[in-house]
């Protein structure tokens, strides 16, 4: 039986009726919408695959009037003051895919939200900020591409994304072999929970490597609270193994110049999330390098004098927005008589063929590497960025 709430002077309550009065009616809003007198004691759900807004306007309800408002709906739903109205709250006025609470009004003109269902989002400051939407949901994204401090201004959780730097080809000037591409940086995602503020550390790329027979140059890893992802290892150049040098923390190893009978293995990566080793070189008939590890695949071997293509990164347009875009992508090995390799989703350095100096990473592709040099200069990675996200 329906509640029969709110209650008419002069009503006659069956029992059944006053046993209803718990089972609160449903207001079910498919599109924006105003919050009206009628609404008090009631459920006001909202359920739209988009973004939609709850207005609270001013003198419609009176001291003590209670509404739980929820969402059911894929898409943001917002409560929102109108004119003349402040709504207070200790979490947030974004309500995401089932989130919701109880809105009390204090007066005609203030009112309190009493969030349900746990923790909030928090909000903070820091890097560059912009607004973006990723599946119907609105947030806040600050982007760190050098180091600082992220300044929380109100506790909560907070969606993370770190990138480290991107490590640097290797540069073999001998005429019998090739060299390794960079490895990528790792991509780490995390949510956490911050009520102080936190230090952002952006890891450095690894400088192009400009001296023969050398192992391309590891980059850093990038941090924010407990949340780390670390710098890809530099291809190999030299004549010898150097697997133990082409590691920071969890990147992605550098390729290898030779096969393993010549002690020349791939970089090994630190077992860790987005963490992949290089691929295998050639050594004395083959000569041409692996590509770099990157962030989603292991670095590809040679074949023959065409080098190893790099790894491939991370898309994180599933957490910035916006179209296809990869961070974390593993350079390509060089080659002395053949082709050199493609970096992974062509983002990173490619490597040098017949050669020709390994390509540098472009400076926005975050943490992705730099290709194998054979004879000149091996390619320089990409620094790496920390992203910070929250919901507006």
């Amino acid at each position: 039986m329906a509640s029969p709430f709110p209650f008419q002077a002069g009503a006659v309550l069956q029992a059944a009726q006053l046993n209803a009065i718990t089972t609160l009616p449903i207001n079910d809003q498919t599109d924006d919408y105003t919050l009206v007198v009628g609404d008090v004691g009631k459920r006001v759900i909202m359920n739209k695959a988009s973004a939609v807004t709850v207005t609270v306007d001013d003198a419609v309800f009176g001291v003590g009037d209670t509404i739980f408002i929820a969402n059911k709906g894929a898409g943001t739903a917002t409560i929102t003051a109108g004119s003349g109205v402040t709504i207070n709250t200790s979490g947030s006025l974004a309500l995401a895919q089932h989130g919701g609470g109880t809105l009390v009004a204090l007066s005609a003109s203030t009112f309190s939200f009493f969030p349900s269902g746990g923790i909030g989002y928090g909000t903070a400051t820091g890097g560059s900020s912009s607004s973006i939407t990723v599946s119907g949901v609105n947030y806040t994204l600050l982007t760190f591409t050098t180091s600082g401090t992220l300044t929380v201004t109100k506790s909560g959780l907070f969606d993370v994304m770190a990138v480290g730097g991107g490590g640097s080809g290797g540069l073999r000037t001998s005429t019998n072999v090739g060299s390794g591409g960079g490895g990528g940086g790792a991509v780490i995602q995390q949510t956490i929970y911050l009520d102080a503020n936190a230090t952002v550390t952006v890891g450095a790329k690894g400088a192009a490597q400009t001296t023969g027979n050398t192992d391309g140059n590891r980059a850093t890893f990038s941090r924010v609270s407990n949340v780390g992802a670390g710098g890809g290892g530099g291809g190999a150049g030299g004549g010898r193994s150097a697997a133990n040098t082409r590691l920071d923390g969890a990147g992605s190893g550098g390729g290898s110049l030779g096969s393993a009978a010549n002690n020349e293995t791939p970089g090994q990566a630190l077992i860790a999330i987005g963490a992949n080793n290089g691929g295998n070189g050639g050594f004395t008939t083959n000569l041409a390098g692996g590509g770099g590890g990157g962030s989603t695949q292991v670095g590809q071997d040679n074949s023959g004098n065409t080098a190893g293509n790099g790894g491939t990164g991370t898309d994180v347009s599933t957490f910035i927005g916006g179209s296809a875009l990869y961070h974390g992508a593993g350079g390509g090995g060089g080659s002395v008589s053949g082709s050199g390799g493609t970096a992974g989703n062509s983002t990173g350095g490619n490597g040098g063929s017949t050669g020709a100096q390994g390509s540098d990473a472009t400076a926005t592709n975050y943490g992705c590497a730099g290709g194998g040099g054979a004879v000149t200069q091996g390619g320089a990675g990409a620094d790496g960025v920390v992203y910070v996200r929250f919901k507006s």
